[in-house]
């Protein structure tokens, strides 16, 4: 299966500082798979976000998911309820060891769509640099409507 969807996106990064950033987000994109091997979503980033020219994955798993981007950027995190997971983060400024602490990691994700609700620390270095966390909801194009900015 693979089809069109309409993907929101709510991102929030805590800093050290208490400082809070939130970034929304409402994009087309598109979600592929199915129950047994599960489901990919995929989006291009845009300048809202600064990360244009780049494409994001999300690969749903039965006990993990999977965060890709390629292009400006390039890297690879792994949420995993309960687990550390260390891996590279490519910029075109150069490399950073990143370490995600998954605090949560919960989808419910089918063929017409669904939510999932990622919660994580991340480090650099192995310090402690902010609680990041991600709600995605997906849900299926109404027909004839636009998404704003696309």
């Amino acid at each position: 299966m693979k089809k069109p969807v309409i993907i929101s996106i709510k991102g929030v990064q805590n800093g050290d500082s208490d400082q809070k950033e939130v970034m929304e987000l409402v994009t087309q994109g598109i979600l592929m798979g199915d129950e047994a091997d599960g489901y990919s979503l995929i989006y291009p980033e845009s300048e809202l976000t600064g990360l244009e020219g780049t494409i994001t994955t999300f690969c749903i798993g039965k006990d993990r998911i999977t965060l890709r981007r390629e292009g400006t950027l390039n890297s690879e995190m792994i949420f995993q309820e309960g687990e550390r997971h260390v891996s590279l983060y490519e910029t075109p400024y150069g490399g950073l060891m990143l370490g995600v602490n998954t605090r949560k990691a919960w989808a419910d994700i089918g063929a017409t769509g669904g939510d999932l609700e990622i919660r994580y620390a991340l480090e650099v270095d192995n310090e402690k640099i902010g609680e990041n966390s991600f709600e995605i909801h997906v849900t299926e194009p109404v027909p004839g409507a636009s998404v704003a900015g696309q």
